[in-house]
């Protein structure tokens, strides 16, 4: 949410700029007040659009930033028969669950699924290696998907057994 703040207000800068030098242009009145006209009414219409953008899918092809993340935790999956393929993804050392869009295809449809159902029986998590690779996009290859079971408890030791008296192997006192 902190970077909407920067985008926007880079936005407004941008917008500043353009409608002073077309203020200060040597054009007619008119001119120039329908250049600020247009800047005023561009900035709401940026931060609509912007605040838009926050709930909506991104496609799995336009990520550039992290493109490079060797993993991601599928948090769900949801189907839409012939559509597409909607993720919510936890990137490798993020906190923030991000939610994207995939073309439909079949098998990977079906790969999702079947790791989904595997996780959920037996109590694991869904890992997607490599999830922005563009060559599984593109080609129509399967998804490097895998799922993780829970480590194992650690287990204490079992307590020494305690020492008993036993009278029979007393010392034997000497005179």
């Amino acid at each position: 949410m902190d970077l909407l703040i920067y985008l926007f207000a880079a936005t407004v800068l941008i917008a500043f700029i353009l409608a002073s030098i077309a203020i200060w242009a040597p054009r007619v009145t008119y001119t120039r007040v329908a250049a600020l006209t247009v800047t005023l009414l561009f900035i709401p219409l940026a931060y609509v659009q912007m605040i838009e953008m926050l709930s909506k899918p991104k496609p799995v092809t336009h990520e550039w930033y992290d493109s490079g993340v060797e993993k991601a935790e599928i948090l769900g999956v949801s189907l839409e028969e012939g559509k597409a393929i909607y993720l919510w993804l936890r990137l490798d050392a993020a906190l923030q669950p991000r939610y994207y869009v995939m073309p439909w295809a079949q098998s990977t449809a079906e790969e999702l699924e079947d790791a989904v159902e595997e996780a959920v029986r037996k109590n694991g998590t869904v890992i997607l290696r490599q999830p922005f690779y563009r060559r599984a996009f593109d080609e129509g290859g399967q998804m490097n998907v895998e799922v993780v079971l829970p480590s194992l408890p650690f287990v204490k030791p079992p307590p020494f057994p305690p020492k008993i008296f036993n009278p029979r192997e007393a010392p034997k006192k000497t005179i």
